[in-house]
């Protein structure tokens, strides 16, 4: 049964990396898309400026 809890948390942080890389490719785009880029090249125009 070593064989078990050996192959559990790199299956468990898989898994959740699975879910990470998902939930990051979901919030692009949508809705909040253009107010979020706008709000990027505002603070990128403000530390460019300064």
């Amino acid at each position: 049964m070593e064989y078990v809890s050996a192959i559990v948390p790199p299956l468990v942080m898989a898994i959740g990396f699975a879910f990470l890389v998902r939930a990051i490719i979901r919030s692009q785009g949508g809705a909040q898309k253009s107010k979020e880029d706008a709000v990027a090249e505002a603070m990128a125009a403000r530390s460019s400026a300064e």
